[in-house]
């Protein structure tokens, strides 16, 4: 592994005009990342990549980097991209053995994160390096949100989560997890209890429904459930996944490694038009996940998937319709992944927060809610998108948290 790092490092032209940073979210400075590696400066290296991206070991893994960094790597037009994302993970993850950042001081305002997956990681991270009292109120029994309880062991590993939030707690972050806010206990109460800004980084829990007869049945699942504890699910050997996202693609994945003999993914498009990434839907197929392409569920039984075939509009590229010919495909289990929305008990239960599309919270470019003091970044805004996306967000977000602290301070 250090071998190919140190080569694709030498690879990089080192661009007087770097793509590669204009086609990251977050700008990480490739080139200097590069330099000080092959300088021996890698605990540099990785303190610089923490300070501008806390979740920067997470990303190299999990990005969709054809798409950004690497995808505009200048090599990549006539040849192979350099592989940034392996160097970057390599830096950050040695770095995370070694990183000892404490706030430079310590600033007396309490600010309270809701929810701990990529959003609230970052936002705690950066508010806690500026000196502030965080505290992170989780439901779940564990850090991560969907990088946890939605994202594979095989594709990132979990003790990524637990360094990371060792480190939150070394720079003095209080985690209370399990803890619902919006019910039981609400905004109001936090703001009685003495914090001064709170941050809503809640994501998307609630699935899509198909809304078709059988969806109530015994044997079918929706992805984002499955994907929490895989271990607790009786598959039997064949399974239905109907969508094609990268979740989707998760839990195909998913549910061969936990004994599924068969899986079928169907997609009621053609292949060119799979939302999933290029990469996850080959990994997919090399794990053995069959594709059915060009068909729409109509009725879940206990036999499988009832569905109709579609065909491709003449004049409308990515239009389809339904043709009269139906089929079963027959299975033991169903699983759906058609994407998902944010739960409402926050905004259900609070004066002043408005939603918009899907229940999505509202807020301005930098993150500020319609209700003072609290602000809001990731999925829970913006819906399903990527974890560099959330980062890039969040910290636009802390610096307008930040300008608003400082006009309390009396």
């Amino acid at each position: 592994m250090g071998t190919q790092i140190v080569q694709e490092s030498k690879r990089c032209l080192q661009c007087v005009n770097p793509q590669c940073v204009k086609g990251c979210p977050v700008g990480t400075p490739i080139p200097e990342m590069i330099s000080m590696l092959l300088e021996g400066q890698i605990r540099k290296a990785g303190e610089m990549l923490f300070r501008n991206n806390p979740l920067s070991v997470i990303c190299s893994l999990v990005c969709p980097h054809e798409s950004f960094c690497e995808g505009h790597c200048i090599l990549g037009h006539k040849n192979k991209p350099v592989r940034i994302s392996s160097m970057e993970h390599y830096i950050s993850d040695y770095y995370l053995r070694f990183m000892d950042l404490l706030p430079e001081k310590r600033i007396a305002q309490k600010v309270g994160v809701i929810g701990a997956g990529p959003a609230g990681i970052t936002v705690a991270f950066l508010l806690a390096l500026r000196g502030y009292d965080i505290t992170i109120y989780e439901s779940k029994d564990k850090i991560g949100g969907v990088l946890r309880y939605g994202i594979p062991d095989f594709r990132l590993p979990k003790t990524l989560l637990d360094r990371l939030e060792e480190h939150l707690i070394r720079m003095g972050v209080i985690i209370r997890p399990n803890t619902l806010i919006g019910k039981r206990l609400t905004l109001e109460d936090l703001f009685r209890d003495g914090f001064e800004a709170l941050f809503i980084g809640t994501g998307v829990w609630t699935p899509h429904r198909l809304d078709i007869k059988g969806e109530s049945l015994g044997h079918v699942h929706y992805a984002l459930d499955y994907l929490r504890n895989p271990e607790v699910y009786h598959l039997g050997e064949r399974v239905c996944v109907i969508g094609a996202g990268n979740t989707a693609m998760d839990a195909a994945r998913s549910c061969l490694r936990r004994g599924a003999r068969e899986v079928t993914v169907l997609y009621r498009k053609d292949k060119q038009y799979i939302p999933a990434r290029d990469v996850e839907v080959e990994y997919a197929l090399i794990d053995g996940v069959q594709f059915l392409y060009r068909a729409r569920p109509l009725e879940i039984t206990l036999h499988g998937v009832q569905y109709v075939k579609t065909l491709e509009e003449e004049n409308a590229p990515g239009q389809y319709h339904d043709t009269e010919e139906t089929a079963l495909l027959s299975c033991d289990t169903v699983i759906i992944a058609i994407s998902q929305d944010p739960c409402a008990t926050i905004p259900d239960n609070s004066n002043g927060l408005e939603t918009g599309i899907k229940g999505l919270l509202v807020t301005d470019s930098r993150g500020h809610t319609t209700r003072k003091g609290i602000f809001a970044s990731g999925d829970v805004v913006t819906g399903a998108k990527t974890v560099v996306e959330a980062v890039a967000q969040s910290k636009i977000v802390v610096q307008a948290m930040e300008e608003y602290l400082e006009g309390k301070i009396v």
